[in-house]
């Protein structure tokens, strides 16, 4: 037997990065829900009573960005100097510009238009250079890695007791960490579970690490996974008060593990928020996913993970690679055939296949952007599986 661990972390929507993802991806939908053709990259840094959105925007949208920032911040539940930011009071100040003409020429129109293609998935190119990463695996409901799995549950969950009133002294920031051992690579059992959360400072530490082992981590880690080894640490320190934006800077795109597999799988760097779909490290990352979920989800391998690199101003990708670690019948060459055959990874085939020109993203911008199958997003669907598998076995038996 081989043992192994593998460790992953969560944040709750307090969390000061995810704040700044949450004000991104809010004046997103709000371009886009006036101007579906909007072209956005907007990032958000934060500190002590402070917000500042800056980045380059193009957009026929007029949009009142002051009012979003402080809904944005009052949703999560920083209503409060004391809980680290008052979206009511907060100092906004924002800076925008329109988006390089440069970057602009090269997405209106592609290398591959340019030579008089006609094929309209031709039209416009990638907004940038890159590789982008997707991975599913069968361990988990969602296809999901167990650990990431886990810790977003945990977070929101966290969340959820908190906005519910069940545990009335959380504040919004606070992580989740779970450590999971697998045994030749089958998930055994968890070895270790972290979670931190801010509170009003009036409440006893054992109190509260007793709620939360009750009223979280009972409600959300199956028994079967912990023994009588598995450690388990709430608050470690011993006292969160200080939190939020108050308690670190926050900024747009600080947390790309949190937001993809956990570390589970290699990350091309790009962030995702605040970024519309032109921006191929967000957009190719979502139809990554959406290959190697179907590619799971029909049954001909337990794992899969997909790596696609792009060039600016160019439609067609530059590589795409499948790798299903061995776990399927079929060679990964042949895989990558049948993905040739089901899916077109040009940007405005992705735009189209997975509707991102609609308002939805600030939805992503907390516990995942992937696994998250309540939602709606069109990434997570499993509706080409069939057609993955009737393949496969038209092609290669």
């Amino acid at each position: 037997m081989i043992k192994r661990l593998f460790t992953s972390e969560s944040v709750t929507e307090g969390h000061p990065d995810k704040v700044c993802d949450k004000i991104s991806d809010s004046i997103l939908d709000a371009l886009l829900a006036q101007d579906p053709m909007s072209r956005v990259a907007c990032e958000t840094c934060s500190n002590t009573g402070f917000v500042l959105v800056m980045g380059e925007i193009t957009s026929n949208a007029n949009v009142d960005y002051q009012s979003i920032v402080r809904k944005a911040a009052l949703e999560i539940g920083y209503d409060d100097e004391e809980k680290g930011l008052d979206g009511n009071k907060c100092e906004v100040i924002v800076r925008l510009d329109r988006q390089s003409a440069d970057i602009a020429m090269g997405v209106d129109s592609s290398v591959e238009n340019k030579t008089c293609n006609k094929d309209k998935y031709d039209l416009i190119g990638a907004g940038d250079q890159g590789m982008m990463f997707g991975y599913a695996c069968n361990e988990t409901p969602a296809l999901m890695p167990m650990p990431i799995y886990l810790a977003h549950q945990l977070t929101q969950r966290l969340t959820e007791v908190r906005k519910k009133g069940i545990l009335k002294y959380l504040r919004p920031d606070g992580k989740a960490q779970v450590s999971v051992e697998y045994v030749d690579d089958v998930v055994s059992r968890i070895e270790a579970i972290v979670v931190s959360t801010q509170h009003s400072p009036d409440v006893h530490i054992d109190t509260l690490r007793n709620d939360v082992k009750k009223y979280v981590i009972d409600e959300i880690i199956p028994g079967g996974l912990i023994d009588g080894n598995t450690k388990i640490y709430i608050n470690p320190t011993g006292r969160f008060v200080i939190g939020g934006p108050h308690g670190d800077s926050g900024l747009t795109g600080r947390k790309i593990i949190v937001d993809t597999y956990g570390g589970y799988c290699p990350h091309g760097g790009g962030a995702f928020s605040g970024k519309d779909s032109t921006k191929v490290d967000r957009s190719a990352c979502y139809m990554a996913r959406y290959v190697c979920k179907n590619i799971v989800a029909s049954g001909i391998a337990d794992r899969c993970q997909m790596d696609v690199a792009y060039a600016i101003g160019v439609a067609k990708p530059v590589s795409i690679n499948i790798n299903t670690f061995g776990t399927s019948k079929y060679s990964n060459e042949q895989i990558a055939n049948i993905v040739d055959k089901v899916f077109d990874m040009r940007p405005l085939a992705i735009i189209e296949q997975l509707q991102l020109r609609k308002p939805q993203f600030a939805k992503t911008s907390n516990y995942g952007h992937f696994g998250r199958e309540d939602q709606g997003f069109k990434w997570e669907e499993r509706d080409k599986a069939e057609a993955i598998a009737k393949l496969a076995k038209e092609m290669y038996g």
